[in-house]
C-alpha cells in the first residue's frame, strides 16, 4: 500500500471515531462529518410548533459553533417545508427560542439569505422564499434536500446533472496530460481498492469524491471547475445506489481504472465512454439518463 493510501485510510478511520490527529483531515477537501452537538430547540408554544421541530437528519454543517448550528437547523427546517414559503422569521423570537444572541441570529439569517432561502426587506422583515428562489447548487442545500422529503427528487436531479457534467469533463481532462494529476487520480483508485478490500466505506467514499472533483478541476474549463463541489456533495449524500460510485464493488473500481488509463493515453473518447459506463452501472439509472452515445 502506498504511503498516501495508508495515511488517507488512517485519517478516515480516525475521523469516524472522533480521534483525528491535528491537521490530518485538513489535507483533504472533504465535507465535514455530521456534527454531534446541535443547538437545543425548546418546545415552541402556541401556533409555532413547526418552528421548534428538529431537522429530520443532522447533515454536516459547514459553519462553526452556535452560528453554524443555527444555520443548519433553520436551513433544514426551511428545505423540509417545516417553515413554508413566505413564513415570517422574527429575529428576536428566534433568539429567544434557540437561546442564542442577536448577533448569532443576524449572521445566520445573512447566510440563509445568501443561499436564497430567505429575504430581508425594510418594513416587511425576513421571510422564507419559495423554492424557485433557492440556490439549488449550494452544497448545503443539496445536503438538506437529500435528507428531507425531497430526497427522491434530489437524487434523480443529481444523477442527471452528473450525467451531463462528468462525461464531458473526462473527455476534456484527457487533453491535459499532467503527470502529477494522473498520479493523484491513480492514487485515489489504489486507495479505493484497498478500502473496498477492508470494507472501509468511508475511505472509499472520500477517495471517490476526490477522484471526481480532481477530474473536473483539470478539465480546463473554469465554469465546469466551479461545479466540482456539487459533484462532491452528490457523492456524499446519495443515500442509496444510483450510480457506480455509490456502492464499492469491483465493477465500479474497474471503470475508475479505465478512466485513468484513458487519461494517461490522452484518449478523450475512451475516457468519456468509461465515465458513462461508470455512471450507468446500476440499471435504475437508465430511467433518468439516456443511453451512452455510440462513438
Amino acid at each position: 500500500m502506498s504511503t498516501l493510501a495508508h495515511t488517507m485510510m488512517t485519517a478516515a478511520r480516525s475521523a469516524d471515531s472522533g480521534l483525528a490527529s491535528p491537521g490530518e483531515l485538513d489535507r483533504y477537501p472533504y465535507a465535514e462529518a455530521p456534527a454531534v452537538d446541535r443547538v437545543g430547540i425548546p418546545a415552541w408554544d402556541g401556533g409555532d410548533h413547526d418552528l421548534g421541530r428538529v431537522g429530520r437528519r443532522a447533515a454536516g454543517s459547514r459553519g462553526r459553533g452556535l452560528h453554524g448550528q443555527l444555520v443548519q437547523q433553520l436551513g433544514q427546517m426551511i428545505v423540509s417545508g417545516d417553515l413554508g414559503a413566505d413564513r415570517p422569521l422574527v429575529p428576536e423570537e428566534i433568539g429567544q427560542r434557540f437561546e442564542v444572541s442577536r448577533t448569532v441570529v443576524r449572521e445566520s439569517l445573512r447566510v440563509l439569505e445568501a443561499k436564497g432561502l430567505v429575504s430581508a426587506r425594510p418594513n416587511v422583515g425576513t421571510r422564507v422564499r419559495p423554492v424557485s428562489d433557492w440556490n439549488l447548487l449550494d452544497p448545503d442545500i443539496i445536503e438538506w434536500r437529500a435528507f428531507g422529503p425531497q430526497r427522491d427528487d434530489q437524487r434523480r436531479e443529481l444523477s442527471e446533472l452528473r450525467w451531463t457534467i462528468e462525461p464531458l469533463a473526462a473527455r476534456l481532462a484527457a487533453g491535459h496530460g499532467r503527470e502529477d494529476v494522473q498520479q493523484r487520480l491513480a492514487d485515489m483508485v489504489e486507495i479505493m481498492g484497498h478500502a473496498m478490500a477492508q470494507g472501509d466505506a468511508l475511505t472509499f467514499s472520500r477517495a471517490d469524491s476526490e477522484f471526481h472533483s480532481l477530474l473536473i478541476q483539470v478539465a480546463g474549463n473554469r465554469m465546469l471547475e466551479h461545479l466540482s463541489g456539487i459533484v462532491s456533495a452528490a457523492l456524499q449524500v446519495s443515500g442509496s445506489p444510483v450510480t457506480g460510485c455509490d456502492r464499492p464493488n469491483e465493477t465500479s473500481l474497474g471503470h475508475h481504472g479505465r478512466i485513468c488509463d484513458a487519461l494517461a493515453a490522452g484518449d478523450g473518447t475512451a475516457a468519456e465512454a468509461a465515465m458513462r459506463q461508470l455512471l450507468t452501472v446500476h440499471p435504475e439509472v437508465e430511467r433518468v439518463v439516456p443511453a451512452p452515445r455510440e462513438h
